[in-house]
C-alpha cells in the first residue's frame, strides 16, 4: 500500500522530524498539533479556550488537506498539562463534532512543546 504525505500551509508547517500527516490507504495518521497559529508558527495568545479552538482549527486544515474533515476522525489524543482542562475541552470539542464522537484518550503531560496547554492527534479513515 502507497503512503502519501499530507501538508498544507493552513496549518503549521512541522516543527521537527515529522510530517504534518501521513495517508496509507484510506486511513490517514495526524501529527500532534499545538496551538500555533499557521502563519507566524508562534503559539496563539490568550487563555486554553484558544488554544483547544487553534488545535481543532489545525487539526481541521489537515484533515481537509487529506480529503477528509473532522467527521472522518475514528481516534482523538488529547495532551492537557492540567487536566483539570479536561471539560473545556469538551465543551469546545461539542462544537468542531458531531455523533458518533471519535474513540478518545486524554493524557495528562508535565510539558509540551513551546509551553503549550494542549496538543492533540488523531486518525482519520476516509471513505474508499
Amino acid at each position: 500500500m502507497s503512503r502519501e504525505v499530507i501538508t498544507t500551509d493552513l496549518a503549521p508547517q512541522a516543527i521537527g522530524t515529522y510530517s504534518q500527516a501521513v495517508k496509507v490507504g484510506t486511513t490517514v495518521y495526524l501529527s500532534g498539533q499545538i496551538a500555533l497559529d499557521p502563519q507566524t508558527v508562534t503559539l496563539v495568545q490568550g487563555d486554553t479556550e484558544a488554544e483547544v479552538r487553534r488545535v481543532f482549527d489545525n487539526l481541521q486544515a489537515v484533515a481537509r488537506a487529506a480529503g477528509g474533515s473532522l467527521d472522518d476522525m475514528v481516534k482523538l489524543n488529547v495532551f492537557l498539562v492540567d487536566l483539570a482542562n479536561f471539560a473545556l475541552v469538551n465543551e469546545v470539542m461539542a462544537e468542531y463534532f458531531q455523533k458518533p464522537y471519535p474513540a478518545r484518550a486524554a493524557i495528562g503531560v508535565a510539558a509540551l512543546p513551546r509551553d503549550a496547554n494542549v496538543e492533540m492527534d488523531g486518525v482519520l479513515e476516509l471513505d474508499g
